[in-house]
């Protein structure tokens, strides 16, 4: 599987990172690794999550920070 980023997507996160981090120093880079582990489970198990839309599939991440990342596939 090959991992690509929308410009919606990247905007989201720069967004993210920035709003946390204003709330806390270093919890906006909590929540990029928050980020960086959901999506090594997408690249090693894309059919793990539930299918929400054609071929879309939904990871809702809610331990740490509630955020949902969707992948196709």
């Amino acid at each position: 599987m090959k991992l690509r980023y929308t410009d919606r997507a990247k905007n989201d996160v720069e967004l993210a990172l920035e709003w946390y981090e204003k709330q806390k120093r270093g919890l906006g880079f909590e929540f990029l690794d928050c980020i960086e582990t959901a999506l090594k489970e997408i690249l090693t198990f894309p059919e793990m999550y539930q299918v929400c839309y054609s071929n879309f599939r939904r990871n809702v991440q809610e331990i740490s920070f509630l955020y949902i990342l969707y992948n196709q596939g």
